[in-house]
């Protein structure tokens, strides 16, 4: 079957699908027989990105091109021998009926169909907190809240009604303490050279969860670690918050109270990021599609999904929205789907080498089992794994380069206002 509409031409070969080039999506594209299978990798990015990384870019520590690298580099296009052809379109919906996938740019039919959508910021149903908060999952949305912030800076030696008294970080996971501790840094280390005009002791970062402790997904050991060094660094951290809307500059929670806050940065939570067209009952509640051990979607025999938007059905609940889940998932469904017999294939069960957080230079939380560590060396263990992780050399030299300095120097060197941000319209 000839697809004129993107461009697929027809070999013969079975089709995989793989939509989305996540930490799962293009694993699997690259772990993929190609001898086998015409492979076609379909994202609305023509880039990777490397999410862990993405509150570094937002609060000025590295540029934006360190941590995201061209899917086309990541696939070698180049290579003469058959390799994975890379689309850059947006899915729209699934057809199962027809083995169908519809983009912006035309069909595309399948005969194994693999979703790696990834996830989506949770707001729970919360249109306000949606409309007035900035987010963090994609290069864009980093950029966004780095030109706000220095944008903000710059207002505020003119018009001192801009300036930004109170930061407020939503959501105590990893996520949201790296964010915090890194704009506590940027607020007691760097901000004060470059605007010596402003009195940053007014500045208040807050770190606000709505659960009773923050990294409640890692061990108590590492939640008091974490926590007793936010707080050294001069960062508010309350619990048991529930955000409700943000009018202007007051933030309303917990049935009326509020606070002052100027930016807001929600971190409290993701759900995954589905495609219309599979079925209702194949779906969770949390939007993230249930599947066997085998990461089939239930009720399809050609349809798969990993990584974040994949529940397998363990009895857990699903593996943790984790990088390195989707990496062994996708490793373990190349391995399935280029076996000839459905009977050889073997269930997934997730490895956990464990989690990290860091908090900013030196501090950081490691959870192995039932160890736990925290300070200076599970610092350089995230700084290790962190670097190993990034796709392409040059983005390992570049970042490895920035972090030295910003070590040196206490200097978080990309601070600029490249595209200012703008608010949208309602």
């Amino acid at each position: 079957m000839a697809d004129s509409e993107i461009g697929i031409p027809s070999t013969g070969q079975k089709r995989i699908v793989i939509i989305g080039a996540g930490f799962g999506g293009l694993t699997l594209a690259r772990s993929l027989s190609c001898d086998r299978f015409q492979v076609v990798l379909v994202d609305s990015n023509n880039y990777h990105t490397f999410q862990p990384l993405l509150y570094q870019v937002a609060t000025g520590g590295i540029e934006a091109d360190s941590i995201a690298y061209p899917v086309r580099n990541a696939l070698d296009c180049r290579r003469q021998k058959p390799a994975v052809l890379f689309r850059l379109a947006k899915v729209q919906e699934v057809v199962p009926a027809s083995g169908t996938v519809v983009t912006d740019e035309g069909s595309l039919h399948y005969d194994f169909l693999v979703l790696a959508t990834g996830s989506k910021p949770n707001f729970y149903g919360n249109k306000n907190l949606e409309e007035n908060s900035f987010v963090l999952k994609s290069v864009p949305n980093a950029l966004d809240i780095r030109s706000y912030l220095f944008q903000r800076m710059e207002e505020s030696l003119i018009n001192p009604e801009r300036r930004i008294e109170s930061i407020v970080v939503a959501g105590g996971g990893p996520t949201g303490i790296e964010v915090a501790g890194a704009l506590a840094d940027l607020r007691n280390h760097v901000f004060p050279d470059d605007y010596p005009e402003i009195d940053f002791k007014k500045m208040d970062i807050t770190l606000a969860e709505g659960g009773k402790s923050i990294l409640s997904a890692m061990s108590p050991t590492s939640s008091r670690h974490a926590l007793k060094a936010l707080l050294a660094m001069g960062v508010k951290v309350e619990v048991n918050r529930k955000l409700q809307e943000l009018k202007g500059d007051v933030l309303v929670y917990n049935e009326g109270e509020h606070m002052k806050c100027d930016l807001l940065i929600w971190c409290a939570g993701v759900t995954g990021n589905i495609i219309r067209g599979i079925r209702d009952e194949s779906i969770l509640k949390n939007s993230r599609y249930k599947t066997d051990l085998f990461n089939k979607v239930e009720g399809y025999e050609n349809i798969f999904a990993i990584g974040d938007v994949a529940a397998v059905d363990n009895g857990k609940g699903g593996d943790p929205m984790l990088a390195p889940v989707a990496m062994q998932q996708a490793k373990n469904l190349a391995k399935n789907l280029s076996r000839h017999k459905s009977q050889q294939w073997k269930e997934f069960r997730y490895f956990d080498k464990g989690v990290m957080a860091t908090i900013g230079r030196n501090k950081a939380v490691l959870d192995v089992g039932k160890i736990s560590m925290h300070g200076f060396f599970a610092w350089l263990a995230w700084v290790f794994v962190h670097l190993m992780t990034l796709v392409g050399f040059r983005n390992r030299m570049v970042v490895f380069i920035n972090w030295v300095w910003n070590y040196i120097a206490y200097d978080s060197a990309i601070r600029l206002i490249i595209r200012p941000f703008k608010k949208k319209s309602n």
